[in-house]
């Protein structure tokens, strides 16, 4: 025995100790039982002096389990212990790895060499989230935890399938002989650096993206942008088509926007040189610049009854109205396409310019601000290097695009794909990594075999890309809100790394259900933490800002009471080791 109960305030039981802790190993962080007819209390000494312990509780251990929480106290007759090893096990998890389906994690910081091994399902079936500052250790930490899942256990998790965003390039080092430990297992990397011929160049089919995925590619800012890209998305299929019913569609839309130009009461001079623009860029072989209109005693074309007298008068205009509107068709609907129809984006530049005539931009300055800046960066887009990533060869089904980011070239299966998004802007990454997301949650979620195939998106520098913004506003919904959200029902886990949780998503961070927090020193993000994070105590926070490199506290759903540990070394190490300045600066 340690003592006996001086007080029981709240959930703090203060004990007198009856021993020399002179000579007694560290007590800190220790569990102690409190046992008294048959029932066992366990709590942690959290705080000590020469005469007595603070012990918070931390639950109970009840025919042979261990229950967190609190639902029953000590008496004062209760008897005070250090915790026992079987008893250990049953707070901590087993030590021994006899058990398959489990993950090595660390090691306790408490007890000695003590294991700390973890459910794969209490871990991997919730999201997770790994927070801590720049040298903490969060990289490691990261390596070691997935080469752990692949190496902890003598049976080999070739079902598995993680989707790891890498911010620096630096995660191949760490898995690229994954194939060694082995031949089952394969990791497979795309780069966004369009000149490194060696690696397999991030591509994404146009066609596979929706109306919200346009928004984020082309970084919409308001509500009334969506109409137009829907519109240029349901007008890349009639104008990539030759065939009769899509040429009756083209020369609709062209003829109601040359009429709403005709009837806009603008000069006549500005109509004409508007309609002399839009069938410069857009006609077909029966309504064009050239084509015939008949009147009784003259034939002449289009262009010259736009003729405008001295007057500035178009003394045609009617016959040009009788023309253009034998082009009008009553009951033609645009489809949005199914992804059958492929596209890459010069096509989708055609519609949106399309898009934006039809929508009648010409004759309203208001709707031309906003709806020109979608133009702007889609034609910004077209002409940059980043048009590589959606230049994809050949037709492909969402289904077979995702069972081919997992195929190596031989073939086999890949269990973790890197998509190295090092080489382009924040602005960029984020829409990269909001559209695979997308993707990948839209795949999973219409599974009839609901969950039968996991993915797993891990976000490295997350804050940068799940972030509270206008999302939301623009789209009704945020896609990394609503995967914790709904995305655990469907196979579709979250894993948030990040030096910064006070600049994450709320909604996300929220949700996840396991967390690995290394040094965190920012007191903003400290408060964010204490706010955000759910059970965690003001102990763990005052702990977080002392942690060494490598160091942690873990807890959630995985963890029946919060875990101090040290993560090892992964081997081999990712490539996240700080510039050598002393070398470079005093080389010879």
């Amino acid at each position: 025995m340690i003592g006996s109960i001086l007080s029981i305030e709240n959930n703090l039981i203060t004990v007198k100790l009856s021993i020399d802790i002179n000579k007694q190993s560290n007590l800190i962080n220790i569990h102690v039982i409190f046992e008294d007819d048959k029932q066992k209390i366990v709590g942690e000494i959290v705080d000590l002096n020469q005469e007595v312990a603070k012990v918070q509780i931390e639950g109970q251990i009840k025919n042979g389990v261990f229950l967190p929480g609190i639902t029953k106290k000590p008496s004062f007759q209760a008897q005070v212990r250090i915790v026992q090893m079987e008893e250990l096990a049953l707070i901590l998890g087993s030590s021994s790895m006899g058990e398959e389906n489990r993950i090595h994690f660390g090691i306790s910081n408490v007890y000695a060499n003590y294991p700390i091994n973890v459910s794969t399902n209490d871990f991997f079936s919730n999201h997770f989230a790994i927070l801590g500052n720049t040298g903490s250790g969060k990289s490691f930490t990261v390596a070691r935890l997935i080469q752990n899942v692949f190496t902890s256990n003598s049976t080999v998790p070739v079902g598995a399938n993680l989707f790891l965003f890498d911010a620096y390039g630096e995660y191949t080092k760490a898995f690229e002989t994954l194939h060694q430990f082995s031949p089952k297992l394969n990791y497979k990397v795309y780069t966004t650096n369009t000149n490194y011929p060696d690696t397999d160049v991030l591509k994404i089919p146009l066609w596979l993206l929706g109306v919200d995925d346009l928004a984020i590619l082309l970084d919409a800012s308001t509500p009334n942008q969506i109409p137009i890209i829907e519109k240029a998305l349901k007008l890349v299929p009639i104008l990539r088509s030759g065939d009769e019913a899509n040429q009756k569609h083209k020369n609709d839309i062209i003829a109601r926007a040359i009429l709403d130009l005709l009837m806009s009461g603008n000069e006549s001079s500005k109509i004409r040189d508007q309609i002399i623009a839009i069938l410069t860029s857009f006609h077909t072989p029966e309504l064009n610049l050239e084509s015939q209109i008949v009147q009784p005693g003259y034939t002449r074309t289009l262009k010259q009854c736009l003729y405008i007298d001295k007057t500035g008068k178009m003394q045609e205009m009617e016959v040009v109205v009788e023309f253009i509107r034998q082009f009008m068709v009553e009951g033609l609907e645009l489809k949005t396409p199914d992804g059958t129809v492929p596209y890459d984006l010069v096509d989708l530049e055609q519609a949106m310019n399309f898009a934006l005539i039809s929508e009648g931009v010409l004759k309203s300055e208001r709707v031309f601000d906003y709806a020109n800046v979608l133009s702007v960066r889609l034609h910004s887009l077209v002409n940059s290097d980043a048009k590589e990533y959606f230049t994809y060869e050949g037709m492909i089904s969402r289904a077979d695009y995702i069972k081919k980011l997992l195929t190596m070239h031989d073939g086999s299966k890949a269990q973790i794909v890197n998509f190295n998004i090092n080489y382009v802007d924040d602005r960029m990454a984020k829409a990269l990594t909001k559209i695979i997301s997308k993707l990948l949650f839209d795949h999973a979620s219409e599974n009839k075999a609901r969950g039968s195939i996991p993915y797993h998106i891990i976000m490295e520098e997350a804050h940068r890309y799940v972030q509270k913004d206008r999302d939301t506003e623009l789209l009704g919904y945020n896609i990394f809100d609503r995967i914790t959200k709904e995305g655990r029902k469907y196979g579709t886990i979250l894993g948030l790394i990040t030096q910064r949780p006070s600049e994450l998503s709320e909604t996300a961070i929220s949700q996840c259900s396991n967390f690995i927090i290394l040094r965190t020193l920012h007191p903003k993000d400290l408060d964010y933490i204490k706010n955000m994070v759910p059970n965690i105590s003001r102990e763990i926070v005052l702990q977080l800002k002392t942690l060494q490199p490598g160091n942690c506290i873990a807890f959630g759903n995985a963890f029946k009471v919060p875990v101090s540990m040290y993560i090892e070394k992964p081997n081999p190490e990712p490539l996240s080791n700080n510039a050598d300045i002393a070398k470079i600066w005093y080389q010879e």
